[in-house]
């Protein structure tokens, strides 16, 4: 489901109450599941809960006390019975009260303090961002060929009388009228439409990778020394 943020104690007898699991896309969100139910094998909690169940629990500020009425409203939720009282975070990252003490101030503390930060978690989800289709259609345009014609052409050509042409030249009537009729042509262009395959056309996609920037608050602790000086030292004699 996610990994613990926080665990909180009751402030009177520093019991473990609530957890908090970290879920979301950036473990940006945590949710408040009770202690009381849940198993811990040195490597992970186990809830007896469904993930969604889960995330639909009260949402609550998980960075201070929680107040009698949200505690109620958490056990409500879980199906669960308490006397509500104040309860405090004893820290991120954490599957007990972390030590004898859950105050800073308190008995049994040790001389160290742990320092937290947040971290951005980045991953990414696929999503549709539009569609490609292919669409055929019909257009008309104007084509020009050109093609090679021809063409009977008339002109006339002149020969002398020679022995060879003179048996035919004085074959007729001496003097008389007559008409000779030569018939011409000529070629014309005919159109004639044929449909052919002139290219296959398909959709591809093609994966791009890309490095973008992205950017969220995150809450760090510091730690800092406060020494108070303003004992008067003892003097040597």
């Amino acid at each position: 489901m996610g990994t613990v943020g926080q665990v909180y104690v009751d402030e009177q007898d520093g019991s473990s109450n609530w957890l908090t699991i970290i879920t979301g896309l950036f473990g940006m969100s945590e949710t408040f599941v009770p202690v009381e139910r849940a198993s811990w094998d040195s490597e992970a909690v186990t809830v007896p809960y469904e993930k969604d169940f889960i995330k639909d629990a009260p949402r609550i500020d998980s960075d201070g006390r929680i107040s009698p009425a949200e505690e109620e409203e958490l056990y409500r939720y879980y199906g669960m019975t308490h006397d509500a009282t104040n309860t405090a975070p004893t820290g991120r990252d954490s599957a007990s009260t972390g030590g004898p003490g859950h105050d800073s101030t308190g008995p049994n503390t040790d001389t160290a303090m742990t320092r937290s930060e947040e971290q951005l978690k980045v991953g990414t989800e696929k999503v549709e961002t539009g569609r490609a289709r292919l669409r055929k259609y019909v257009v008309t345009e104007e084509q020009t060929v050109t093609v090679p014609v021809s063409r009977d052409e008339v002109r006339l050509e002149r020969e002398p009388i020679t022995d060879a042409n003179m048996g035919e030249a004085s074959s007729g009537a001496a003097i008389s009228e007559e008409e000779h009729v030569v018939t011409l042509h000529e070629e014309r262009p005919v159109i004639a439409k044929e449909t052919v395959p002139v290219e296959r056309v398909r959709v591809d996609t093609e994966t791009v990778t890309e490095r973008e920037r992205v950017s969220g608050e995150v809450r760090k602790e510091r730690i800092e020394l406060d020494e108070d000086t303003s004992a008067e030292r003892p003097r040597n004699t």
